[in-house]
This record gives C-alpha cells, sequence and structure tokens, in this order.
C-alpha cells in the first residue's frame, strides 16, 4: 500500500475581494495543515473570483492574483497544493491550476477547454491552450514549467483536468496515455437541478475509466449575483466515491479528506485488460518534483449524506437551499440592510418572502446568532423573527380591483414569518394617472378600448412606493416576476420586474406552486412548515388588475402553466420551431 491523504475544498470566494480571499484560502491552508492531508486542492479562478468578467482583460487581475500567489507560497510547507488563478503571458490570459510543492511554484497546467455557452463567457477573456504543448513562464527572474503538463512527486504522477476539460466529449483520458495515479480537476460548476448527480458521475467514471484517484473541487455560494455555486467536491479511486462534501452551506469553506492507496490504483491498471499500458515518453509533459507525499494510515470511508439530499422532497429542499444562500450572500456581499418587497398575495411574491424568512432560519441554524450578525454586519437580534423584521419589509398596495382574498392571504403570510408590513393604498395614484392621460388625450380611459393601459398603470404605480422603503432601508427591492410568465412576457415592466434582484426568475410557475403546497404542509428538513400559506394556495392565481367581477385569472389570460411550461422546454430549451412545437403538444 501507498497511502495518502488528499483533500479537496470548496470556497466561498467574491470577486476582486483580495483581502477575503486571500485569508479564506489562508484559512483552508490551515485545516488541512491540521488534519495532515498531504495533497489538496482548491477550486477554479479561487485567487481572483470566477466572475470577474471583463476585469479579467486588464492588467491589475493577474497581477494581483500573483501578488497573493507570493504570499500565499509559505503557507503551503510540507504539502503540494493546486490553486486556481489567471496567468498572462505573451499576449494571451490563461486559466491555470497553479501547482505549489513545499512552498515552492513546480509549475502551471493551463486550461485547454473554455466554458462558452449557458452562464459562461470564458473565451472572452482566456485563449485555450493547446494540446501537448509545454513553454517556460518567465516571471521574476525564475522559470517555471507551463501548458499541457503532469508532476512526477518522487513517482506519484498527479494530472489536470480543469473543468470544462471534463465535460468535453473528448476527455484527455490519463492524459493522452500517461498512466496518472491521481487526476485533480479544479472547478467552477454553477448549480441547477439535478447537475450535481452528473458531476458525480463524471468523477466516478473519470476514477474508473483511468483507473485513477479523482479529487474534485468546487466553488460555493452566490459569488457575483446572477450563478450560485453548491460546493460539491467529491474525492473517488477506480469508480468508488470515498467522500463529498455536504452542499449549498453556509460557510466560507468546506475541506472534504479521504486515504487514498496509491499502489491500489496501479493494480487496477495493470489488472484492466482495456486500461492501456504507458509506453510513451512523456517529454516535456512530465514535471519531475521533489517531494515525498507523507504515508497516511489507511481508514475507512463513510459516506454521510445530510438527510435532505436522501429525502423525497429532494428538489423542493435544493431549490430552498440553492435560493436562501444566493440571499444569504448577495445580502452580506453588497453590504445591504435587508430587503424590500411589494407582496400581492398570490404565489411568486409570496414565496419569495418565505425564502427571506427561511435564509434567516438557516443562517441562526448553521452560523448561530453572533457568527451571522459578524456576516450580514448588523447587531445581533433576540430571534429569527426579530431578524426577519429587521430584514424584510414587505407592503401590499391594493387599488380598486384587489381583493380581501389577497388582502388576508399578503397579511397572513407577512405575520406568519414575521416579517415589517405595511397596506400602502395605490388607488389614488393611480387615478392621477389615468387623469393626467385623459386629460392629455382628450378623452377618458375606458377598459374596452384601454384594456392594457389601464392594467398596467396600476402594477407600475408600486414600485416607486417600494423603491422609496427600499431607499429608507439600505435595502434590495427584491421582484417576483418567474420563469415562465416572463418567457412570454406576461410582466409588467417597472411592475413586478421592478427590483435589484430577482429571486425566481428562472422558476417555472408549476415547480414554484408545487413548493408553496409542499412548504405550507411538510417544510424543510429541520424547519417549520408554513401552515399560512394555504391562504395563498388556495386561490387561482390572478393578478387582479381588470375590474372586479371580470373573472381575470392568469392562466385565462395565458394558458394553463403546465402547457405553458411545455412550450418554453421546446422552444427556448429545445429551439423547435412553432410548427414542431404545435406538433409535439397535439400528439
Amino acid at each position: 500500500m501507498i497511502p495518502i491523504k488528499v483533500a479537496t475544498a470548496s470556497l466561498n470566494q467574491t470577486p476582486l475581494d483580495w483581502a477575503g480571499n486571500q485569508e479564506r484560502i489562508e484559512a483552508v491552508l490551515r485545516k488541512a495543515r491540521a488534519d495532515d492531508v498531504s495533497l489538496l486542492v482548491l477550486p477554479e479562478l479561487c485567487t481572483t473570483g470566477y466572475g470577474c468578467e471583463d476585469a479579467f482583460l486588464g492588467p491589475d487581475v493577474a497581477k494581483r492574483a500573483w501578488s497573493m500567489l507570493m504570499e500565499l507560497l509559505p503557507r503551503t510547507e510540507g504539502m503540494v497544493v493546486s490553486i486556481g488563478m489567471p496567468v498572462r503571458r505573451r499576449g494571451g490570459l490563461y486559466n491555470t491550476a497553479c501547482v505549489i510543492a513545499d512552498g515552492r511554484i513546480a509549475g502551471f497546467a493551463a486550461k485547454e477547454h473554455l466554458a462558452g455557452e449557458g452562464l459562461h463567457y470564458e473565451p472572452r477573456w482566456f485563449k485555450p491552450w493547446p494540446n501537448h504543448q509545454v513553454v517556460q513562464l518567465e516571471r521574476d527572474g525564475q522559470s517555471y514549467p507551463f501548458g499541457d503538463v503532469f508532476f512526477d512527486f518522487s513517482g506519484v504522477r498527479v494530472g489536470f483536468e480543469i473543468c470544462e476539460d471534463a465535460w468535453v466529449a473528448q476527455r484527455r483520458g490519463a492524459l493522452d496515455g500517461h498512466a496518472m495515479d491521481i487526476i485533480v480537476n479544479p472547478s467552477a460548476s454553477h448549480f441547477a437541478f439535478g447537475k450535481h448527480e452528473v458531476r458525480e458521475r463524471l468523477v466516478l467514471e473519470g476514477s474508473r475509466s483511468m483507473a485513477v484517484s479523482y479529487l474534485y473541487a468546487n466553488l460555493l455560494g452566490n459569488e457575483a449575483g446572477r450563478v450560485i455555486y453548491d460546493g460539491g467536491c467529491y474525492i473517488a479511486q477506480n469508480g468508488r466515491l470515498l467522500a463529498k462534501s455536504p452542499r449549498l452551506t453556509f460557510d466560507d469553506s468546506v475541506l472534504t479528506t479521504a486515504v487514498i492507496d496509491i499502489e491500489a490504483s496501479r493494480t487496477e491498471q495493470v489488472r484492466t485488460t482495456s486500461f492501456q499500458a504507458d509506453r510513451s515518453d512523456p517529454g516535456a509533459k512530465r514535471i519531475d518534483v521533489s517531494f515525498e507525499f507523507r504515508r497516511a494510515r489507511m481508514e475507512r470511508s463513510e459516506l454521510v449524506s445530510a438527510a435532505w439530499e436522501s429525502s423525497n422532497a429532494h428538489k423542493e429542499e435544493e431549490f430552498m437551499r440553492a435560493l436562501t444562500l444566493a440571499l444569504f450572500d448577495y445580502l452580506r456581499k453588497s453590504h445591504s440592510r435587508g430587503f424590500v418587497l411589494s407582496i400581492s398575495g398570490g404565489a411568486d411574491s409570496a414565496a419569495t418572502a418565505c425564502l427571506v424568512a427561511l435564509m434567516v432560519d438557516r443562517a441562526l441554524s448553521e452560523l448561530g446568532g453572533e457568527a451571522f450578525a459578524a456576516k450580514v454586519h448588523m447587531q445581533a437580534q433576540p430571534s429569527a423573527r426579530d431578524w426577519v423584521r429587521k430584514l424584510l419589509c414587505c407592503a401590499y398596495q391594493p387599488t380598486d380591483n384587489s381583493g380581501d382574498v389577497t388582502r388576508e392571504a399578503a397579511t397572513a403570510v407577512a405575520e406568519a414569518i414575521g416579517a415589517t408590513f405595511y397596506i400602502l393604498d395605490v388607488q389614488d395614484i393611480v387615478g392621477a394617472y389615468e387623469g393626467l392621460i385623459s386629460d392629455a388625450v382628450g378623452r377618458p380611459l375606458t377598459w374596452e378600448r384601454d384594456d392594457i393601459t389601464l392594467q398596467n398603470i396600476q402594477a407600475r404605480a408600486r414600485g416607486p412606493s417600494v423603491w422609496m422603503l427600499a431607499n429608507m432601508r439600505g435595502a434590495l427591492l427584491l421582484s417576483t416576476s418567474n420563469r415562465s410568465e416572463a418567457a412570454v412576457g406576461y410582466a409588467t415592466m417597472d411592475g413586478d420586474t421592478c427590483g435589484g434582484l430577482s429571486p425566481i426568475a428562472g422558476i417555472d410557475k408549476a415547480f414554484l406552486r408545487h413548493w408553496l403546497r409542499w412548504l405550507e404542509t411538510e417544510g424543510p428538513e429541520g424547519m417549520r412548515p408554513i401552515p399560512e400559506l394555504r391562504a395563498v394556495n388556495v386561490q387561482t392565481p390572478t393578478a387582479e388588475l381588470r375590474p372586479k367581477g371580470s373573472g381575470q385569472t392568469d392562466e385565462g389570460d395565458l394558458m394553463p402553466y403546465p402547457v405553458l411550461d411545455v412550450i418554453e422546454r421546446l422552444a427556448i430549451g429545445d429551439k423547435l420551431p412553432p410548427a414542431d412545437c404545435l406538433e409535439i403538444l397535439g400528439s
């Protein structure tokens, strides 16, 4: 046996937060040293943060990342550490993993396949590194191997796949025939429903097909606004999962460790008939490093999953944890003083309000009151309800077309979660706008002739007052438009799209209504349900923008939400033309 203790780390970083990012890296280095780790993998671009966007193009980001690296070097003594960072070289910016051994730079592995779809725009900032090319990086009078490299630590071979390198059709496969002992993958892989299962399969299949130990590290949290990272670090060997990290936590970092047996992978390579023996000369690809990994004591690995990950309500739990983490990170990283919400008594605003309350429950449970207060830069509050009252202000804004049902539902939800709550009647404001335009055009506005105009002014008249509340409180205004309605334009600019942050913009209405029913009757693991949501869930969704008695419903204006969601998936997700969508719907 050749047992080595290895670790991966998830980090909640912030783009361009140089002091904070370095502090969190140093903290996880201390944890790893205390746990006697010999090999530690940190996430992709963890020095700078992944979401620097066009700041990557300027000289300062790569320069400051290098300065941080120099300060981190002494803190890696006795370990091999992979640190994700951007590096400029001869007219190109490259996404790299810097490999440090015992306080000295051993070289840089450069990313070959850049992520350029969906949320990712890496080709805008980085150049892909060509396969099989190895050069020297000259910096501060020193020369370091750079490019398509692997590292030989006194006989233990470590190769790299950097995030997208593992997702492409042609994986590097034991680095083009050079048998590895360990593959490491520093990643910045965003959260999506069920994506962690695909990620886990990639890790397991990589470890099995290459007969190696596979170490996968990922970012954590809402780094810069629209992207959520779930953490999700894995350590696998020969197709067996040895360890995985908890996901979607409120921690600054999570260290995941395991003891791997190098000899077990080598035996598997010899035993497996499909594995191609290493018969080629690696040439300049192999970087020899004089470093001996410490022998660890073999440990029996026990995979322990959080109760919510194995529950029947996995998707509902995952949604709650992803969104509450996103709200928490956005709140503290923007130094905002809370949230303001125009609450209508309907599903969208009720879900958004409940997510804020659940964020508070999670923060108090995972961090404790003092740590929570420190992270959001506020004074600690006596109870969860006091925290919600301080952090969330809801305003119900009726017009003459609003009914008692929605008023009572909005009031019930706000009171149930403990939010600050106001009723701001905006009918006079709506009437003033109607009169202003009527006088200007020389005729009265009527529902027969001006239906959309009269509907939308009610929604738009609600914006200024909630913006005033947000400004007074130094808070973020939350918008409530969901994906189903936004996809077909059933949303009012300066109405339900009004705000600085849109938590449910990527969620379809059918799932949102299902989630609210689950939250009413069951609730998340370790938290109570919110039975007051029944007042919302029994309603037929309606914008209440036409006169009472008109029977206006959202699905009447549109179509049944399940049908709308199918059309959205076919037309937007699958990019099918209208005729094909109709054919599939009719079949």
